[in-house]
């Protein structure tokens, strides 16, 4: 059983459902400290966060990630414990295999193999890993970013281990990723008999041509990285339950997964102006979960996609599709930031799984990555 296996199983074996990181930080940092890691922990308010630096010089490269995993759901649905990594006929199994513990075992495994082969390269190279990433978010890597950005410390390069692959190790590199910004509509009526239309105001009658607008307005075109903005409604409630009533308001949740082509205050003003176009009695509250950010081609995506090629055997196509991630963070004080790591087909299922040949090429990739910026 290769290293990267052998400690991917380790940290699959912790039950780490967010917020809890269930001590596989702690082995993490028991491999780090004899490279030379200073080992930090910044924990807060129950989450589990280290920063670990080798080094002082620029530049600084850094492996983030997290060692938290979603709930694993019935355990009668698993063919085998989700906690109790198994390889089969090639593929280990358990939760988290995929997102993210494979990718941390790689990173950690690619920084052993580095250090013993240039113990005195220049630069710099550190981790940053949470256990808040499937959760809430807002005491995990934005605490350690806020951390180090109060004392001046800034990051050149970072490589997020997130599962970025569709269909093999190495197709697919996000060199992006697209902002999310959802609100919270109330559209106001009159209650009363639904006999007596004329002694109403139906809020749903209301909304619905304004909800065709805007599901029917194109947002923006997109640019080279990025889809067009998309709008999706996710919610509507409305009424009391009674058939004879119309209801005095109607609420709707809707969402944009946004480009660099639009700003979050562009798209709450268009909204705006199509709610009172349509004569709308309205209340509306709204969440910037995540602003969009881009790393274009360039050093890093350059290294990175050299370093695929040479370990896979092609190089990869960038993304910007997918879901927030923890990189929104870290690109508030990072130069250049991508995501890879591996097949992300089973991530959030039942019987998460990874190839287990798959892990020592990624922690080759990852080797080769460092061997580029820090030569």
């Amino acid at each position: 059983m290769g290293e990267t296996l052998a400690l991917a199983r380790e940290l699959i074996a912790r039950p780490s459902v967010t917020i809890e990181d269930a001590g596989c930080l702690d082995i993490i940092a028991r491999r780090l400290a004899p490279l030379g890691f200073v080992c930090e922990r910044m924990d807060s308010a129950g989450v589990s966060n280290l920063w670990a630096r080798r080094g002082t010089a620029s530049p600084l490269v850094c492996f983030a990630g997290h060692t938290d995993v979603v709930p694993p759901g019935p355990r009668e649905a698993w063919a085998t414990d989700p906690f109790e990594p198994q390889v089969r006929d090639g593929i280990l199994y358990g939760r988290g295999a995929a997102d993210m513990k494979s990718s941390l075992a790689a990173f950690v495994t690619a920084a052993e193999r580095y250090v013993a082969a240039r113990p005195a390269a220049a630069g710099s190279l550190a981790f940053l890993l949470t256990s808040d990433e499937e959760g809430d978010a807002t005491d995990g890597t934005v605490r350690v970013v806020e951390a180090l950005k109060a004392r001046g410390e800034t990051i050149d390069y970072c490589i997020v281990g997130e599962p970025t692959c569709v269909a093999r190790l190495g197709d697919t590199v996000k060199n992006g990723r697209r902002g999310s910004l959802s609100a919270r509509l109330r559209v106001i009526g009159i209650q009363g008999h639904v006999a007596y239309p004329e002694k109403v105001r139906n809020p749903i009658h209301q909304a619905a041509p304004a909800l065709a607008v805007l599901a029917g307005t194109r947002w923006d075109g997109g640019n080279e990285y990025f889809p067009p903005t998309t709008f999706q409604v996710s919610n509507i409630h409305a009424g009391t339950g009674a058939g004879n009533v119309v209801p005095g308001e109607v609420d709707i949740l809707f969402n944009f997964r946004f480009s660099t082509a639009s700003t979050p205050e562009q798209l709450q003003a268009r909204v705006h102006r199509i709610l009172e176009d349509h004569g709308l009695e309205y209340e509306i509250a709204w969440t910037l979960g995540a602003r969009p950010f881009l790393t274009p081609r360039g050093r890093l995506v350059e290294v990175v996609s050299e370093a695929i090629a040479a370990h896979c055997g092609a190089p990869p196509e960038l993304s910007t599709t997918g879901g927030t991630s923890d990189g929104r963070f870290i690109a508030d004080i990072c130069g250049e930031l991508v995501e890879f790591g591996p097949v992300n087909e089973s991530i959030h299922k039942v019987n998460e799984h990874v190839l287990a040949g798959d892990l020592e090429p990624l922690s080759a990739v990852y080797e080769g990555v460092l061997a580029r910026l820090l030569p």
